[in-house]
């Protein structure tokens, strides 16, 4: 998103208000199993071509990772020339991770953190690929994005967004219940009556529209 916001923030429209979720990543990953067996660096992939079939899996067709994994096949980067990158979309690619993994069967895909895939399969990132999905695993980071003054003028909104962060296995397990069919917000209720200690964080100095306390106002509300 960053050519999006970038030019408005040069201009002084938006503000970079906080970091609300560290730790993503976007890279090639394979099964747990397989990163056992000594697959951990994409180095190491095209030692076991046979193994995987001589192929990797992607999403939908011109997706940015399919661009990067069919550029690295066409450099013959990592080893990786006579490989073929499967395209199909999303859930076809997780629907083959799920049928392949079952039998303990090589594969390597197209993997990105937050998504329910974390929390559906045992999977590991492989190391290596910095030249093409960019340092520490294709690590990006999330962020609060205000109209500039919008914060001082609405000082309680302000504390809540500076409270407000996320971690990769919530977002995880709540993408995972509304993939199952759960509407976002029972799904977000449900997740925060699990894990209720957040909201400490999160309401820290924030009031209520009346001027109460919201703490307990919210967990009144959520019936914890």
């Amino acid at each position: 998103m960053r050519a999006i916001t970038a030019p408005l923030l040069d201009e002084g429209e938006i503000i970079d208000y906080h970091t609300n979720l560290t730790g993503a990543k976007y890279t090639l990953a394979v099964p747990q199993y397989v990163a056992d067996a000594g697959v951990t660096n994409f180095s190491d992939i095209a030692r076991h071509a046979e193994k995987f079939d001589y192929k990797i899996y992607g999403i939908e067709p011109g997706n940015d990772g399919n661009q990067l994994i069919q550029k690295m096949i066409d450099t013959n980067a990592f080893g990786l020339g006579e490989f073929e990158l499967i395209e199909s979309s999303e859930a076809g690619m997780l629907a083959q991770v799920k049928a392949m993994t079952q039998d303990d069967e090589w594969l390597v895909f197209l993997g990105w953190a937050p998504h329910p895939m974390n929390t559906v399969f045992d999977i590991d990132y492989l190391a290596g690929g910095d030249d093409y999905f960019g340092p520490d695993y294709g690590a990006a980071t999330v962020h609060t994005i205000t109209r500039v003054g919008y914060a001082e003028e609405n000082p309680n909104l302000g504390r809540f967004f500076r409270n407000l962060e996320f971690t990769l296995d919530m977002e995880g397990m709540i993408m995972k219940d509304i993939a199952e069919g759960m509407n976002a917000r029972p799904a977000a209720e449900k997740w925060l009556k699990q894990n209720p200690a957040i909201l400490e964080k999160w309401l820290t100095g924030v009031k209520t529209v009346d001027g109460k306390d919201a703490l307990p106002e919210v967990k009144k509300q959520l019936g914890i």
